[in-house]
Protein backbone atom coordinates (compact mmCIF):
# COMPACT_ATOMS: atom_id res chain seq x y z
CA UNK A 1 0.00 0.00 0.00
CA UNK A 2 1.13 3.55 -0.85
CA UNK A 3 -0.57 5.98 0.71
CA UNK A 4 -2.63 8.86 -1.82
CA UNK A 5 -2.52 12.40 -1.24
CA UNK A 6 -5.86 13.75 -0.03
CA UNK A 7 -7.42 16.46 1.50
CA UNK A 8 -5.41 16.15 4.45
CA UNK A 9 -1.95 17.28 2.11
CA UNK A 10 -3.96 20.43 1.00
CA UNK A 11 -1.29 23.13 1.25
CA UNK A 12 -4.09 25.80 1.43
CA UNK A 13 -5.69 23.81 5.07
CA UNK A 14 -5.48 25.89 8.06
CA UNK A 15 -5.46 25.65 11.79
CA UNK A 16 -7.34 27.22 14.37
CA UNK A 17 -4.17 26.47 16.31
CA UNK A 18 -2.71 29.25 15.84
CA UNK A 19 1.21 28.06 15.99
CA UNK A 20 0.55 24.84 13.40
CA UNK A 21 -0.02 28.12 10.32
CA UNK A 22 3.63 29.29 10.91
CA UNK A 23 5.15 28.62 7.78
CA UNK A 24 8.55 27.78 9.78
CA UNK A 25 6.94 25.03 12.00
CA UNK A 26 7.58 21.80 11.26
CA UNK A 27 4.21 20.47 12.85
CA UNK A 28 1.32 21.85 10.41
CA UNK A 29 -2.05 20.60 9.78
CA UNK A 30 -0.98 18.79 7.40
CA UNK A 31 2.03 16.62 9.18
CA UNK A 32 0.18 15.76 12.42
CA UNK A 33 3.42 13.09 13.37
CA UNK A 34 2.55 10.38 16.47
CA UNK A 35 3.41 11.00 19.74
CA UNK A 36 3.46 9.66 24.04
CA UNK A 37 3.87 12.11 26.13
CA UNK A 38 3.54 12.68 29.90
CA UNK A 39 1.42 15.54 31.02
CA UNK A 40 3.51 17.26 33.43
CA UNK A 41 1.75 20.43 34.07
CA UNK A 42 -1.36 18.84 35.56
CA UNK A 43 -2.65 15.32 35.67
CA UNK A 44 0.76 13.54 35.12
CA UNK A 45 -0.74 11.37 32.80
CA UNK A 46 1.09 9.78 29.94
CA UNK A 47 -1.20 9.84 26.76
CA UNK A 48 -1.06 8.91 23.05
CA UNK A 49 -1.55 12.05 21.35
CA UNK A 50 -0.79 14.01 17.56
CA UNK A 51 1.81 17.29 17.70
CA UNK A 52 0.66 20.22 16.06
CA UNK A 53 2.67 23.67 16.02
CA UNK A 54 3.66 24.40 20.12
CA UNK A 55 0.80 21.76 21.04
CA UNK A 56 -0.42 17.97 21.64
CA UNK A 57 -3.86 16.71 21.05
CA UNK A 58 -4.43 13.86 23.28
CA UNK A 59 -6.42 11.31 21.68
CA UNK A 60 -8.63 10.83 24.75
CA UNK A 61 -12.03 9.18 24.64
CA UNK A 62 -13.82 12.65 24.67
CA UNK A 63 -11.79 13.81 21.71
CA UNK A 64 -12.59 10.49 20.08
CA UNK A 65 -15.83 10.76 20.56
CA UNK A 66 -15.97 14.46 19.52
CA UNK A 67 -14.44 13.58 16.23
CA UNK A 68 -17.11 10.45 15.62
CA UNK A 69 -14.23 7.64 15.82
CA UNK A 70 -13.45 5.34 18.59
CA UNK A 71 -10.01 3.34 18.74
CA UNK A 72 -8.39 2.07 22.46
CA UNK A 73 -6.22 4.89 23.20
CA UNK A 74 -4.50 4.76 26.37
CA UNK A 75 -0.86 5.32 27.83
CA UNK A 76 0.81 2.55 25.05
CA UNK A 77 1.07 2.97 21.27
CA UNK A 78 1.18 -0.53 20.85
CA UNK A 79 -2.28 -0.55 21.93
CA UNK A 80 -3.23 1.73 19.39
CA UNK A 81 -2.15 0.29 15.91
CA UNK A 82 -1.79 -3.29 16.95
CA UNK A 83 -4.18 -4.69 14.23
CA UNK A 84 -5.52 -1.85 13.09
CA UNK A 85 -5.57 -1.53 9.41
CA UNK A 86 -3.67 1.10 7.71
CA UNK A 87 -7.45 2.52 6.29
CA UNK A 88 -8.62 2.75 9.58
CA UNK A 89 -5.80 4.55 10.79
CA UNK A 90 -5.87 7.05 7.21
CA UNK A 91 -9.59 7.42 8.51
CA UNK A 92 -8.22 8.76 11.85
CA UNK A 93 -6.08 11.08 10.55
CA UNK A 94 -8.29 12.56 8.10
CA UNK A 95 -10.65 12.95 11.80
CA UNK A 96 -7.87 14.75 13.74
CA UNK A 97 -7.27 16.80 10.53
CA UNK A 98 -10.88 17.93 10.21
CA UNK A 99 -11.56 18.36 13.73
CA UNK A 100 -7.88 20.84 13.87
CA UNK A 101 -8.65 22.51 10.47
CA UNK A 102 -9.95 26.36 11.11
CA UNK A 103 -13.81 25.60 10.05
CA UNK A 104 -14.37 22.90 12.45
CA UNK A 105 -17.35 22.66 14.05
CA UNK A 106 -17.54 25.12 17.30
CA UNK A 107 -18.96 22.15 19.83
CA UNK A 108 -16.08 19.93 18.10
CA UNK A 109 -12.99 22.84 18.36
CA UNK A 110 -14.41 23.43 22.23
CA UNK A 111 -13.92 19.42 22.99
CA UNK A 112 -10.94 19.16 21.46
CA UNK A 113 -9.54 22.70 23.17
CA UNK A 114 -9.74 20.82 26.48
CA UNK A 115 -7.34 17.92 25.59
CA UNK A 116 -4.74 20.23 24.08
CA UNK A 117 -1.73 20.57 26.00
CA UNK A 118 1.46 23.06 25.44
CA UNK A 119 4.46 21.09 24.20
CA UNK A 120 6.12 22.92 27.03
CA UNK A 121 4.20 21.69 29.31
CA UNK A 122 4.63 17.68 28.54
CA UNK A 123 7.49 15.34 28.86
CA UNK A 124 7.72 13.38 25.43
CA UNK A 125 8.16 9.91 25.75
CA UNK A 126 9.56 7.34 23.15
CA UNK A 127 6.93 6.47 20.90
CA UNK A 128 6.70 2.64 21.32
CA UNK A 129 8.31 -0.13 23.20
CA UNK A 130 10.66 -0.97 21.16
CA UNK A 131 11.36 -4.60 20.96
CA UNK A 132 13.49 -5.01 18.40
CA UNK A 133 16.35 -2.80 16.41
CA UNK A 134 17.86 -3.44 12.97
CA UNK A 135 20.08 -1.01 11.46
CA UNK A 136 21.00 -1.69 7.85
CA UNK A 137 23.44 0.06 5.40
CA UNK A 138 21.48 0.91 2.43
CA UNK A 139 23.48 4.03 1.17
CA UNK A 140 25.88 3.13 -1.95
CA UNK A 141 27.59 6.00 -1.44
CA UNK A 142 28.06 5.86 2.46
CA UNK A 143 29.34 1.79 1.79
CA UNK A 144 31.67 2.91 -1.16
CA UNK A 145 33.51 5.77 0.88
CA UNK A 146 34.02 3.65 3.56
CA UNK A 147 34.92 0.77 1.29
CA UNK A 148 37.32 2.89 0.15
CA UNK A 149 38.88 3.51 3.28
CA UNK A 150 40.21 -0.02 3.46
CA UNK A 151 39.25 -1.91 0.54
CA UNK A 152 40.47 1.29 -2.37
CA UNK A 153 40.37 -1.18 -5.40
CA UNK A 154 37.10 -3.57 -3.99
CA UNK A 155 35.14 -1.07 -1.88
CA UNK A 156 31.97 -2.76 -2.17
CA UNK A 157 31.67 -6.38 -1.02
CA UNK A 158 30.07 -9.21 -3.92
CA UNK A 159 26.53 -8.90 -1.88
CA UNK A 160 25.54 -5.38 -1.81
CA UNK A 161 23.84 -4.91 -4.90
CA UNK A 162 22.27 -7.84 -4.01
CA UNK A 163 20.81 -7.99 -0.89
CA UNK A 164 19.47 -5.28 1.73
CA UNK A 165 22.44 -5.22 4.44
CA UNK A 166 21.82 -5.09 8.15
CA UNK A 167 22.81 -6.03 11.54
CA UNK A 168 20.72 -6.73 14.82
CA UNK A 169 21.30 -3.63 17.16
CA UNK A 170 20.49 -2.87 20.99
CA UNK A 171 16.92 -1.94 21.58
CA UNK A 172 17.49 -1.85 25.35
CA UNK A 173 19.96 1.34 24.36
CA UNK A 174 17.89 3.36 22.29
CA UNK A 175 17.33 6.68 24.01
CA UNK A 176 15.45 9.65 23.36
CA UNK A 177 16.76 13.27 21.80
CA UNK A 178 18.13 15.61 24.34
CA UNK A 179 19.24 12.57 26.52
CA UNK A 180 23.25 12.84 26.79
CA UNK A 181 25.57 10.05 25.19
CA UNK A 182 28.86 8.68 27.72
CA UNK A 183 31.61 8.34 25.64
CA UNK A 184 32.26 4.35 25.48
CA UNK A 185 35.16 2.69 26.80
CA UNK A 186 36.50 -0.08 24.46
CA UNK A 187 39.46 -2.44 23.34
CA UNK A 188 41.49 0.12 21.02
CA UNK A 189 44.52 -1.50 18.46
CA UNK A 190 45.64 1.60 17.06
CA UNK A 191 49.06 0.29 17.36
CA UNK A 192 48.89 -2.73 15.40
CA UNK A 193 52.55 -3.87 16.30
CA UNK A 194 51.10 -3.81 20.10
CA UNK A 195 48.39 -6.02 21.83
CA UNK A 196 45.25 -4.03 22.63
CA UNK A 197 44.25 -1.68 25.24
CA UNK A 198 40.90 -0.85 27.36
CA UNK A 199 40.77 3.24 27.15
CA UNK A 200 37.61 5.18 26.68
CA UNK A 201 36.66 5.79 22.88
CA UNK A 202 39.27 8.56 20.92
CA UNK A 203 37.38 7.83 17.76
CA UNK A 204 33.80 9.04 18.43
CA UNK A 205 30.68 9.10 15.62
CA UNK A 206 27.60 10.14 14.46
CA UNK A 207 25.95 8.57 11.98
CA UNK A 208 22.43 10.47 10.23
CA UNK A 209 20.11 8.05 9.58
CA UNK A 210 16.37 7.56 8.64
CA UNK A 211 14.46 4.91 10.82
CA UNK A 212 10.91 3.72 10.45
CA UNK A 213 8.73 1.45 12.74
CA UNK A 214 6.93 -1.89 12.17
CA UNK A 215 2.89 -1.26 12.29
CA UNK A 216 1.63 -3.90 11.73
CA UNK A 217 3.98 -7.26 12.61
CA UNK A 218 3.79 -10.81 10.60
CA UNK A 219 3.45 -14.50 12.34
CA UNK A 220 6.19 -16.18 12.18
CA UNK A 221 7.28 -17.98 9.24
CA UNK A 222 5.43 -15.95 7.35
CA UNK A 223 7.25 -13.92 4.72
CA UNK A 224 5.83 -10.14 3.90
CA UNK A 225 5.61 -9.72 0.56
CA UNK A 226 7.27 -6.54 -1.36
CA UNK A 227 3.51 -5.30 -2.65
CA UNK A 228 2.30 -5.47 0.53
CA UNK A 229 5.22 -4.41 2.73
CA UNK A 230 4.51 -0.78 3.22
CA UNK A 231 0.80 -1.93 4.73
CA UNK A 232 3.22 -2.83 7.61
CA UNK A 233 5.41 0.34 8.25
CA UNK A 234 3.71 2.97 10.80
CA UNK A 235 5.83 5.61 10.14
CA UNK A 236 9.47 7.66 10.86
CA UNK A 237 11.70 8.88 12.48
CA UNK A 238 15.37 10.40 12.58
CA UNK A 239 17.86 8.04 14.42
CA UNK A 240 21.61 9.10 15.45
CA UNK A 241 23.15 5.73 15.38
CA UNK A 242 26.50 6.51 17.34
CA UNK A 243 29.46 4.91 16.93
CA UNK A 244 32.99 4.42 18.50
CA UNK A 245 35.28 3.73 15.21
CA UNK A 246 38.35 2.96 16.83
CA UNK A 247 36.54 -0.33 18.57
CA UNK A 248 34.67 -0.84 15.34
CA UNK A 249 37.50 -1.42 13.39
CA UNK A 250 39.12 -3.82 15.81
CA UNK A 251 36.31 -5.77 16.63
CA UNK A 252 33.74 -5.70 13.59
CA UNK A 253 35.77 -8.73 11.64
CA UNK A 254 33.96 -11.81 11.14
CA UNK A 255 30.46 -11.14 12.64
CA UNK A 256 30.36 -7.29 12.45
CA UNK A 257 28.99 -4.21 14.86
CA UNK A 258 28.59 -5.23 18.39
CA UNK A 259 30.02 -2.84 21.09
CA UNK A 260 30.73 0.34 19.34
CA UNK A 261 27.60 -0.01 17.91
CA UNK A 262 25.37 -0.85 20.93
CA UNK A 263 26.23 1.92 23.69
CA UNK A 264 23.25 4.18 22.46
CA UNK A 265 21.02 5.11 19.46
CA UNK A 266 19.26 8.55 19.70
CA UNK A 267 15.71 8.90 18.48
CA UNK A 268 13.68 11.66 17.01
CA UNK A 269 10.29 12.11 19.16
CA UNK A 270 7.87 11.90 16.67
CA UNK A 271 6.63 9.69 14.36
CA UNK A 272 5.69 10.91 10.89
CA UNK A 273 3.36 8.93 9.49
CA UNK A 274 3.36 7.25 5.90
CA UNK A 275 0.57 8.96 4.77
CA UNK A 276 1.94 12.66 6.00
CA UNK A 277 4.94 11.51 3.86
CA UNK A 278 2.45 10.49 0.33
CA UNK A 279 3.43 14.07 -1.44
CA UNK A 280 6.86 13.23 -1.28
CA UNK A 281 7.11 10.03 -2.38
CA UNK A 282 9.95 8.95 -5.34
CA UNK A 283 10.99 6.34 -7.56
CA UNK A 284 13.41 4.11 -6.08
CA UNK A 285 17.14 4.98 -6.78
CA UNK A 286 18.57 4.37 -9.79
CA UNK A 287 20.47 1.76 -10.70
CA UNK A 288 23.37 1.92 -12.95
CA UNK A 289 22.84 0.22 -16.37
CA UNK A 290 25.17 -2.51 -15.23
CA UNK A 291 23.85 -2.99 -11.65
CA UNK A 292 22.08 -6.49 -10.98
CA UNK A 293 18.15 -6.15 -11.29
CA UNK A 294 17.11 -6.97 -7.63
CA UNK A 295 15.03 -10.32 -7.13
CA UNK A 296 11.96 -11.13 -7.63
CA UNK A 297 10.98 -10.84 -4.22
CA UNK A 298 12.42 -7.48 -3.80
CA UNK A 299 10.92 -6.42 -6.90
CA UNK A 300 7.78 -4.55 -7.57
CA UNK A 301 6.51 -2.26 -9.89
CA UNK A 302 5.29 0.37 -7.90
CA UNK A 303 8.30 0.07 -5.30
CA UNK A 304 9.83 1.01 -8.73
CA UNK A 305 7.87 4.08 -9.18
CA UNK A 306 6.99 5.12 -5.71
CA UNK A 307 9.37 3.68 -2.99
CA UNK A 308 11.59 6.46 -2.91
CA UNK A 309 11.03 8.80 0.21
CA UNK A 310 12.29 12.54 -0.87
CA UNK A 311 13.46 13.83 2.74
CA UNK A 312 16.34 16.51 3.52
CA UNK A 313 18.69 15.61 6.24
CA UNK A 314 21.34 18.21 7.78
CA UNK A 315 23.38 17.57 10.65
CA UNK A 316 24.53 20.24 12.69
CA UNK A 317 27.66 20.33 15.76
CA UNK A 318 27.74 22.93 18.47
CA UNK A 319 30.98 22.70 20.30
CA UNK A 320 31.46 23.72 24.00
CA UNK A 321 33.24 26.81 22.85
CA UNK A 322 29.89 27.91 20.42
CA UNK A 323 27.59 27.81 23.47
CA UNK A 324 29.95 30.22 25.61
CA UNK A 325 30.47 32.81 22.05
CA UNK A 326 26.64 32.30 21.75
CA UNK A 327 27.72 30.63 18.03
CA UNK A 328 24.68 29.18 15.97
CA UNK A 329 25.99 25.85 15.26
CA UNK A 330 27.80 24.91 12.25
CA UNK A 331 25.95 22.59 9.45
CA UNK A 332 28.67 19.43 9.26
CA UNK A 333 25.96 17.83 5.92
CA UNK A 334 22.85 18.02 4.20
CA UNK A 335 21.93 14.69 2.52
CA UNK A 336 18.53 12.97 1.13
CA UNK A 337 16.90 9.81 1.35
CA UNK A 338 17.08 9.81 -2.51
CA UNK A 339 19.74 8.49 -2.49
CA UNK A 340 19.26 5.23 -0.32
CA UNK A 341 20.17 2.65 -2.69
CA UNK A 342 17.03 0.16 -1.66
CA UNK A 343 14.24 1.17 -0.30
CA UNK A 344 12.23 0.86 3.36
CA UNK A 345 10.11 -1.43 1.52
CA UNK A 346 12.14 -4.05 0.31
CA UNK A 347 14.42 -3.57 4.06
CA UNK A 348 11.42 -4.84 5.55
CA UNK A 349 10.32 -7.15 3.00
CA UNK A 350 13.96 -8.73 3.31
CA UNK A 351 13.70 -8.73 6.92
CA UNK A 352 10.50 -11.03 6.68
CA UNK A 353 11.82 -13.16 3.93
CA UNK A 354 13.01 -15.69 6.00
CA UNK A 355 10.23 -15.37 7.61
CA UNK A 356 11.05 -13.65 10.97
CA UNK A 357 8.45 -12.45 12.86
CA UNK A 358 8.49 -8.70 13.03
CA UNK A 359 6.38 -6.71 15.65
CA UNK A 360 4.80 -3.72 16.25
CA UNK A 361 6.69 -1.00 17.83
CA UNK A 362 10.16 -2.79 16.20
CA UNK A 363 12.73 -0.53 14.81
CA UNK A 364 14.50 -0.40 11.85
CA UNK A 365 17.40 2.08 10.30
CA UNK A 366 18.94 2.40 6.83
CA UNK A 367 21.84 3.11 7.88
CA UNK A 368 23.60 6.22 7.13
CA UNK A 369 22.63 8.59 4.76
CA UNK A 370 24.82 9.49 2.04
CA UNK A 371 25.16 11.74 -1.31
CA UNK A 372 27.11 11.56 -3.88
CA UNK A 373 29.21 15.24 -2.74
CA UNK A 374 31.24 15.69 0.10
CA UNK A 375 29.38 17.93 1.60
CA UNK A 376 26.05 15.57 1.83
CA UNK A 377 28.50 12.76 3.98
CA UNK A 378 26.22 11.73 6.83
CA UNK A 379 29.16 10.57 9.66
CA UNK A 380 32.25 12.38 10.54
CA UNK A 381 34.50 8.92 9.01
CA UNK A 382 33.44 9.73 5.82
CA UNK A 383 33.42 13.72 6.23
CA UNK A 384 36.71 13.81 7.36
CA UNK A 385 37.97 10.58 5.89
CA UNK A 386 39.07 8.59 8.74
CA UNK A 387 40.14 11.48 10.45
CA UNK A 388 43.25 12.70 7.58
CA UNK A 389 40.75 15.86 7.06
CA UNK A 390 39.78 17.48 9.43
CA UNK A 391 36.81 20.02 9.31
CA UNK A 392 37.25 23.32 10.24
CA UNK A 393 34.51 25.57 11.76
CA UNK A 394 34.05 29.49 12.02
CA UNK A 395 35.18 29.61 15.31
CA UNK A 396 38.55 28.59 14.65
CA UNK A 397 38.14 24.92 15.96
CA UNK A 398 39.06 21.35 14.33
CA UNK A 399 36.88 18.22 14.31
CA UNK A 400 38.55 14.76 13.17
CA UNK A 401 35.99 12.94 15.57
CA UNK A 402 33.57 14.15 18.16
CA UNK A 403 35.40 15.68 21.61
CA UNK A 404 33.46 16.22 24.59
CA UNK A 405 30.95 18.70 25.03
CA UNK A 406 30.23 18.24 21.42
CA UNK A 407 26.11 18.28 20.92
CA UNK A 408 24.97 16.62 16.95
CA UNK A 409 21.60 17.89 16.23
CA UNK A 410 20.20 15.89 13.47
CA UNK A 411 17.23 17.74 11.67
CA UNK A 412 15.20 16.53 8.75
CA UNK A 413 12.31 17.67 6.95
CA UNK A 414 10.15 17.20 2.91
CA UNK A 415 9.67 20.01 0.67
CA UNK A 416 7.91 19.87 -2.25
CA UNK A 417 6.32 22.79 -4.70
CA UNK A 418 2.50 22.68 -4.35
CA UNK A 419 2.70 21.22 -0.34
CA UNK A 420 2.77 22.15 2.64
CA UNK A 421 6.49 21.69 4.00
CA UNK A 422 6.53 19.56 6.83
CA UNK A 423 9.36 18.51 9.25
CA UNK A 424 10.62 15.37 11.29
CA UNK A 425 11.68 17.80 14.57
CA UNK A 426 15.41 17.21 16.02
CA UNK A 427 17.27 14.34 16.91
CA UNK A 428 19.79 16.30 19.75
CA UNK A 429 22.79 14.44 21.81
CA UNK A 430 25.56 16.25 23.70
CA UNK A 431 28.81 14.27 24.42
CA UNK A 432 29.92 14.06 28.34
CA UNK A 433 33.26 12.31 29.24
CA UNK A 434 33.85 9.01 30.26
CA UNK A 435 33.96 7.55 33.63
Amino acid sequence: MTYEINETHDPELQSWVESANDPNTDLPIQNLPFCRALDTKSSGDIFVGVAIGDKVLELSDDVCAALGTSYPFGETSQAVITGVSPQRLSELRRAVSRGLASDAADDVRETLSFDLHALDDCEILPAFRIGDYTDFYCSIFHATNVGSMFRPDNPLMPNYKYIPIGYHGRASSIVLSGEDIKRPHGQNRSDAEKPPIFVPSRNLDYEMELGFFVGQGNELGSPIPIERAEEHIFGVCLVNDWSARDMQGWEYQPLGPFLAKNFATSISPFVVTMEALAPFRTKAFERAEEDPRPLEYLSSERDRRFGGLDINLEVYIETERMRKENAAPFRLSRSNTKDLYWTIGQMLTHHASNGCNLQTGDLLATGTVSGREKDERGCLLELTWRGKEPIEMPTGEERRFLEDGDEIIMKGFCEREGFRRIGLGECRGRIIPAE
